[in-house]
């Protein structure tokens, strides 16, 4: 439970410490930057104590890698571009209250899962959220190109939710398989990061990538993907609840960010959804569970993944 907290309260930072290090580099070069670095350092770490993880991975495995990469390009580019329009404590809201949303929606398209009446709530939540956070009122407005990239975002990270899903029911080490997705996304995103490479070498930019690349991208998912061998999903999307809770809270005390009731409200109440989707409950089977086939029998699920281990 502490290393799944402990990824939470670092993905959390992302967002304040972009903007503490102030404008530099423009968001999508320092995405790249970010997962490239961070992808090379969790190979290094995967390789030195784990040299077969890149061994053996069966051809099934590939289409959901393939998915959970192409989401860990387009994430990067779009929250990091969405924190630089809105700021931290929206950016993260608006994404991480997105989030079941999407989540849900691809596990009903590709696992067949039943949606609980839990899941419409907290859907209902979010977008209520939402419209609240973008609705204008005279000079308090909000960007809303910025909170488009958000949605995409919580988008994106629902589609690798339910990829990753899908490769923990496979012979994959996900370590390698996250270090895998990192690197390939880095160099998706290298034409940016190279046209961004003379803001990136200032030394804002270079201690922001220090910290972006190697403790809120390799730690981050290596303590979360390690973590969540011994704890359920649903525990851990209750946890995760830290990573917009510790953006808004550091936005607000060290940013200085201004919020009016309106948005701080609409805040609250994506938070809500996402506390009422995290919460432990019964789900519905997929389809998976409820015909392994002969090639997939129910005895070879790994015991981490329980039935409720899918609960955004």
């Amino acid at each position: 439970m502490l290393l799944v907290l402990g990824a939470g309260l670092l993905w959390g930072s992302v967002g304040p410490a972009q903007v503490l290090a102030g404008p530099g580099a423009p968001p999508v070069a320092l995405g790249g930057a970010r997962v490239l670095l961070g992808g090379l350092v969790l190979a290094g770490i995967v390789l030195a104590t784990t040299p077969r993880a890149y061994q053996g991975w069966p051809r099934a495995s590939w289409p959901p890698l393939l998915a959970a990469t192409a989401a860990t390009t387009v994430f990067q580019a779009a929250f990091l571009t969405s924190v630089a329009r809105t700021g931290a404590a929206l950016a993260t809201a608006v994404t991480f209250g997105i989030v079941p949303v999407a989540t849900g929606v691809c596990e009903r398209l590709v696992l067949g899962t039943r949606l609980s009446r839990r899941w419409i709530g907290g859907t209902a939540c979010a977008v209520l959220g939402c419209a609240l956070v973008t609705a204008p009122a005279g000079a308090d407005r909000v960007d809303l190109v910025g909170v488009a990239f958000a949605v995409l975002s919580g988008g994106c990270f629902g589609v690798y939710t339910v990829s990753a899903k899908l490769l923990t029911l496979g012979r994959v080490s996900m370590p390698a398989a996250v270090s895998v997705t990192l690197l390939v996304g880095g160099v998706l995103l290298a034409p940016w990061t190279l046209a961004g490479l003379p803001a990136l070498t200032t030394a804002r930019s270079l201690a922001l990538v220090a910290w972006l690349g190697p403790i809120t991208a390799a730690l981050a998912y290596w303590f979360f993907v390690t973590g969540l061998r011994r704890v359920t999903a649903a525990t851990a999307g209750t946890l995760s609840l830290a990573e917009p809770l510790v953006a808004t809270a550091l936005a607000v005390l060290v940013l200085h960010e201004r919020m009016s009731a309106r948005v701080t409200a609409g805040l609250l109440v994506l938070l809500g959804g996402l506390v009422v989707v995290s919460l432990p409950g019964r789900r519905g089977r997929t389809r998976r569970e409820q015909t392994p086939g002969p090639a997939e029998p129910a005895a070879q699920v790994p015991r981490s993944v329980g039935r409720d281990h899918w609960t955004s």
